[in-house]
């Protein structure tokens, strides 16, 4: 649920949150992110991650009114503490 409201996620999507959740404050290269929300990926399948990530971020950051994952180009993603 987010700000009360029950909140509906892909499987990938929900992979991606739990594994930024049990990371909170470390930065998670793409690749790291790719290996294990994905499994068997390229580095190249970097813009699906892009787009998963939005997703994720409209479900969750938008309703809240406050950025929680952060972007570091060329990197990877961070969860925040709030």
């Amino acid at each position: 649920k987010v700000d009360g409201k029950e909140v509906h996620l892909t499987p990938i999507e929900y992979k991606l949150l739990t594994l930024m959740a049990q990371n909170v404050g470390r930065v998670l290269t793409h690749n790291m992110i790719l290996k294990e929300v994905w499994q068997n990926t390229l580095s190249a399948d970097t813009q699906s991650l892009r787009v998963y990530m939005a997703s994720l971020r409209n479900k969750v950051e938008v309703p809240l009114g406050e950025k929680i994952i952060q972007t570091h180009i060329g990197i990877g993603y961070q969860m925040i503490r709030l």
